[in-house]
């Protein structure tokens, strides 16, 4: 046996919920003004949720504005439920709100806003991930983890009297071998375990088969499933009390969750409640548009690229590419070809993206589904294709 584990969790799970409501405040703040600067932090917290930060903006927006904006984001994820008492779980209307936001340093915008320029809003590193494993170019386990808790989210949803929005889900895949699990093989999932919020209308014992039964019949790894693959259902029993009433939540504590799972290393920071110029968001989704490119076209089987910025200097202070020992090339070659072709500035990638202007994706909805992975991601389309396919015959 050779086992590998990948968890998700959904957006009602506390930390998700917190994300989730620092990208709805940046998503109406840069609809204010697409050159707003924006990170905030996010508390959730028993009937409490606390709002803090810095923001720059043209025009000043009050402490209301930032109490609808959580509002909004808690009802998206599906609060409050039927069928939960209201010391079971959250009502958006009766929670007490905070909001401790001020205007962004003066020094941070000397560095970033600079004319016909954006300098990195932050120092650090980004790592983009790519396989050939998926279609999607993803690993395997973080996503079949994600189909799963997709399928239960929506049942809860839609079964709100049954089953509540806060759940967890982990795949333990079994390669068989260290050779299968660098070529990306599984063989059979050798465990698949939820934490499922329920009321008490439906009994433990009950949960456990209908996500079971869900699983089965939902999933589009089935095939992977056999004789010996254990099922874990709430392994503490029962799971009534839940989302921020049962645990606190607070950004960015989910950042491997939102990436590859443990296939690759994590990057400096947090994805969510930043605008485009913090690297953090904008350097990590050129990093995996740089590597999936590097996968689609035949450079090599998997690719992990690292992007790392100093504040207030546009340009990467470097570009590496690392391809496993799959490279059709050398990896020297790759990071100076892409080093020489695309400026990857915050504004150019703001821009090849449209960051400050989303079309077609909202950050609340990254927030809530991963911020990699799903093809109508600006970041994960394939638009320089040939070029790299180029490299091939250089």
């Amino acid at each position: 046996m050779y086992l590998f584990t990948c968890e998700s969790v959904s957006p009602g799970h506390p930390d998700k919920c917190a994300d989730i409501i620092a990208d709805r405040i940046v998503d109406r703040l840069l609809g204010l003004d697409r050159n707003a600067r924006v990170a905030t932090e996010v508390f959730v917290v028993g009937d409490r949720v606390i709002i803090g930060g810095e923001v720059r903006l043209k025009e000043e927006v009050d402490e209301e504005f930032y109490i609808q904006c959580a509002k909004e984001a808690l009802s998206f994820i599906g609060y409050p439920e039927e069928g939960f008492a209201s010391d079971q779980t959250i009502d958006p209307e009766a929670l007490h709100y905070e909001v401790y936001v001020h205007r962004q340093s003066s020094e941070i915008a000397m560095g970033v806003d600079k004319e016909e320029e954006i300098g990195a809003g932050d120092q650090g590193m980004m790592i983009g991930y790519a396989t050939d494993e998926r279609p999607d170019l993803m690993p395997h386990a973080i996503m079949m983890a994600r189909e799963i808790r997709d399928i239960l989210y929506h049942y809860a949803k839609l079964h709100p009297e049954l089953f509540g929005v806060d759940l967890k889900t982990e795949v333990v895949l079994d390669y068989g071998s260290r050779a299968a699990f660098e070529a990306g093989e599984p063989k059979r999932i050798d465990k698949i375990v939820v934490a499922q919020s329920h009321s008490e209308a439906i009994s433990e014992e009950e949960v456990r088969h209908r996500v079971q039964e869900l699983i089965l019949a939902k999933a589009s790894f089935k095939e992977l499933v056999d004789s010996e693959t254990d099922f874990i259902v709430n392994g503490t029993g029962k799971f009534v009390t839940h989302g921020p009433i049962a645990d606190s939540g607070l950004t960015g504590r989910k950042i491997v969750v939102d990436n590859y799972g443990a296939y690759a290393p994590i990057g400096g920071g947090a994805q969510s409640t930043k605008d485009y110029t913090k690297v953090d968001r904008s350097g990590h989704y050129a990093a995996r548009w740089l590597a999936k490119h590097i996968v689609a076209s035949g450079l090599a089987k998997r690719a992990q690229v690292e992007l790392s910025y100093v504040i207030g200097q546009a340009r990467p202070l470097n570009v590496t590419v690392y391809t496993f020992g799959s490279g059709k090339i050398a990896d020297e070659e790759l990071n100076g070809a892409i080093f020489e072709r695309f400026p990857l500035t915050p504004l150019w990638i703001t821009r090849h993206f449209g960051l400050d202007a989303p079309q077609g994706f909202s950050y609340m909805e990254v927030a809530a589904k991963g911020q990699v992975g799903y093809e109508h991601y600006p970041w994960e389309q394939l638009d320089e294709l040939e070029w790299f396919k180029t490299l091939l015959s250089s």
